[in-house]
C-alpha cells in the first residue's frame, strides 16, 4: 500500500459543493482517471480517501489537504496529471507528495498459556 498525500485549491463555482459532494466528486475523478485505489473490505466498500478539513460551502481556499491510499506506486507527477485531467474547472491540485504508511497494528493474545 502507498500513500499519496495532496493538497488542492477550490475556487470559482466550486466553492459552492459541499464537503460529501467534494469527496464524491475526488473519488469518481481518480477512478475515471485509472488509479489504482485501495478499497476497503466489508458491506460497504469504497477508496481510502480523506481529506483533512472540511470547508464550509462558500468559502474558496488555496491550500486544502488530502490523502489516499493506493495498492501500486505511482509517479507523482503521473498521479497529479492524471487526477488534473479528470477535475472540473475551479479545482486545481497544487502539490503532491508520498506518506510512508504506518504497518498494521500486531494484535496480542492476552490468553494465559498451560
Amino acid at each position: 500500500m502507498y500513500k499519496v498525500n495532496f493538497t488542492f485549491s477550490k475556487s470559482g463555482w466550486m466553492k459552492y459543493i459541499s464537503h460529501l459532494d467534494l469527496m464524491r466528486l475526488f473519488t469518481r475523478s481518480m477512478r475515471r482517471a485509472g488509479l489504482p485505489l485501495k478499497i476497503t473490505q466489508g458491506f460497504s466498500p469504497h477508496p481510502k480517501f480523506s481529506i483533512k478539513r472540511a470547508l464550509k460551502l462558500g468559502l474558496e481556499s488555496d491550500n486544502e489537504e488530502a490523502s489516499i491510499i493506493l495498492r501500486m506506486p505511482v509517479a507523482l507527477e503521473d498521479f497529479k496529471n492524471k487526477l488534473q485531467a479528470q477535475l472540473p474547472e475551479g479545482i486545481e491540485i497544487r502539490s503532491v507528495s508520498p506518506l510512508p504508511v504506518s504497518p498494521l497494528p500486531v494484535k496480542l493474545d492476552n490468553r494465559p498459556t498451560g
